[in-house]
């Protein structure tokens, strides 16, 4: 990196750039001034090879001394627990909120970053072939970038102490505060987010988010939607979804987990604490609170002053068969792009111990509250006798679908990932043993994890149980076409494709 020359600099004047300083200006030994058209420049900016810059109405690094950007997701009243920085991946963010060694090593590492930075000043850092086009403020962010997988920030943007990884693209009035952009990450149509992270593959669109963990593929694209204290992943909103955290009135303390798969229903709001299960669906509004992670592919729907429990009856709806198998199609990340690690296997022990469980918990039910009630009470909330047989049904199917019994260990979902809690544990203590002492360490090592488990994931499954899975699928597909939902074209299709 070089600092600009006298003749780079009268031909950025010449195309309407205008610096308070040009000596706080560092480029790339091939930056070319041709790329960067009226732009103004506040403190300290770096540029990489091939950015491109356009009508960018400030672009500023503060002069302050420069410290790690932490903020609290989940908890929004608590204290911060994701360091937001350019190594940054959705299996880094889980550890950092589960395991303080993990937030304290890189809170340390990127404090260490930062004063190799202009010395210690803050910087706006644009890396190489990112195109910024219109934006209107960006300061005191990383905008990571490739020249083979470039960076987009469009027209209108507002951009405040974050970072983006490679690959991302922020437009169309986004505002984006305190916050980090994954890969192939999509926010725009004035999405306006703070203190949120949001990795591989999530499309958010005219809504907001505040403290929350956005896994792979969480997706929100409606205006009155609001994403508050909450982990999602693999999620759907749907429109006027929204979930609140000030449940005692102490401040925005509480907070919930929609496990992979969750959706929400058009107007669903949830009172946090609340724990939803793997491919559930949440309609209605949730005040009781329920932990029901041990309920998966659940329907939780409130109806007038109960909330009523439908065990297992996702597992065999259009919607979660086209969930599994569109998913992989859709990673839009570029090979060269790909840090965070993100499994599809459908079922995986993660999803099939919870199986274990539900089928436990609703034999525990009948045992206690007996074999002839009417509904059954469970966190608060209610299941119809008839719902927890064919619960148990279905969550026969699923075991049957996987091929195996119940894992005999702890699985976790790190964020996309799928591991055994035992690894995870062995990779902590490591840390505490300074056999990992760096971000890098830690990545090498979650890929080892991963590549040592990989085949227990993508079992093969049982043959029966798969065509009856399916025969369930063309059935509720069916019922579709029937209720007058999609015509006959739509439904042949989708049909030919259930295979």
């Amino acid at each position: 990196m070089r600092q600009l020359t006298q003749t780079e600099i009268q031909s950025l004047e010449s195309q309407r750039c205008w610096a308070e300083d040009w000596n706080k200006i560092i480029v790339a030994d091939d930056f070319s001034a041709a790329n960067v058209r009226n732009t103004n420049f506040y403190g300290n900016i770096q540029i990489g090879s091939g950015v491109r810059l356009n009508d960018v109405k400030i672009l500023k690094g503060s002069s302050k001394q420069s410290k790690p950007i932490i903020v609290s997701v989940l908890n929004e009243g608590g204290d911060g627990n994701i360091v937001l920085c350019p190594q940054l991946t959705s299996q880094l963010a889980w550890l950092m909120i589960h395991y303080t060694q993990v937030f304290d090593l890189v809170s340390k590492e990127e404090e260490i970053r930062l004063n190799q930075v202009f010395s210690g000043e803050c910087a706006t850092i644009i890396e190489d072939g990112a195109i910024i086009e219109g934006a209107t403020k960006i300061v005191d962010s990383v905008i990571q970038s490739r020249k083979e997988v470039p960076t987009y920030i469009g027209p209108d943007v507002i951009m405040v102490k974050s970072v983006t990884a490679v690959g991302a693209e922020i437009t169309d009035g986004a505002k984006v505060y305190e916050s980090f952009v994954g890969e192939a990450v999509h926010l725009g149509k004035g999405f306006s987010s703070e203190a949120s992270v949001f990795f591989a593959n999530s499309y958010m669109d005219n809504g907001e988010a505040c403290a929350a963990l956005c896994g792979p593929f969480s997706c929100s694209h409606h205006k009155s939607t609001l994403l508050i204290g909450g982990q999602f992943s693999f999620y759907n909103a749907g429109s006027n979804t929204n979930q609140s955290n000030h449940a005692y009135k102490m401040g925005p303390i509480h907070w919930g987990t929609l496990e992979r798969g969750a959706k929400t229903a058009s107007g669903c709001h949830i009172l946090w604490p609340a724990h939803i299960g793997v491919f559930s669906m949440v309609m209605g509004k949730i005040t009781e609170h329920p932990c029901i992670q041990d309920l998966p592919f659940s329907y939780v729907i409130a109806s007038h002053d109960k909330t009523y429990i439908i065990p297992g009856i996702n597992l065999k709806t259009v919607g979660t068969w086209r969930d599994v198998n569109k998913w992989p199609k859709r990673d839009a990340r570029n090979v060269l792009a790909r840090r965070d690690i993100v499994d599809f296997a459908f079922p995986n022990p993660y999803i099939i111990q919870f199986v274990a469980r539900g089928i436990s918990l609703l034999n525990s039910l009948v045992a206690e509250q007996g074999e002839h009630v009417e509904e059954y009470e469970f966190e608060g909330c209610y299941i119809k006798r008839k719902s927890l047989i064919k619960g148990l049904e279905y969550y026969d199917l699923a075991f049957q679908l996987a091929g195996s019994a119940a894992p005999s260990e702890e699985w976790l979902d790190l964020c996309g990932m799928i591991v055994p809690r035992q690894d995870i544990e062995d990779l902590i203590l490591d840390i505490n043993d300074n056999i990992l002492d760096s971000i890098e360490s830690i990545e090498r090592k979650l890929v080892e994890i991963h590549d040592c488990n990989a085949a227990r994931l993508n079992v093969e499954r049982d043959s029966i149980a798969y065509e009856e899975w399916l025969n369930m699928i063309r059935e509720d597909a069916e019922r579709e076409f029937q209720m007058g939902d999609v015509d006959e074209s739509q439904l042949s299709d989708f049909l030919d494709k259930v295979k």
